[in-house]
């Protein structure tokens, strides 16, 4: 069985920028909800936590390009931890759109953009 997802299949949104319908499965992967968005405005399909860098890591990090590779290498481990959560997520994606809502002002050093590797990258957290 091909583990493989299309690319169009995961994309990534900033939380403040509006729902559209070709977005799919709305799933935020950040732990603290984004500040002044309204639950209703966010039109989510979930909220997991489990999928978001912890508080350390992202403190770590602080959306350095410079920590760029070794933010990227250590949120892999600590998804391997969720593992669950994370294969939850790479079926869901291999079965149709989804977007990963996050709320970083740096749109191409965050989490999602990370995530959105890991979830196209062949072998997934191991490829």
């Amino acid at each position: 069985m091909d583990k493989t997802i299309p690319p169009h299949h995961v994309r990534i949104k900033r939380a403040y920028e509006p729902p559209a319908a070709e977005d799919g499965a709305r799933i935020l992967i950040d732990r603290l909800w984004p500040r002044g968005v309204k639950k209703e405005a966010l039109a989510l399909t979930e909220w997991t936590k489990a999928l978001a860098p912890s508080t350390e890591l992202r403190q770590w990090f602080n959306h350095d390009p410079a920590l760029w590779d070794e933010f990227r290498r250590r949120y892999a481990a600590e998804l391997r931890a969720q593992r669950p959560a994370f294969d939850a997520l790479r079926e869901r994606a291999r079965h149709g759109v989804v977007t990963l809502v996050y709320s970083a002002h740096d749109e191409t050093v965050n989490n999602a953009v990370a995530m959105r590797g890991f979830l196209l990258q062949r072998g997934g957290l191991d490829g």
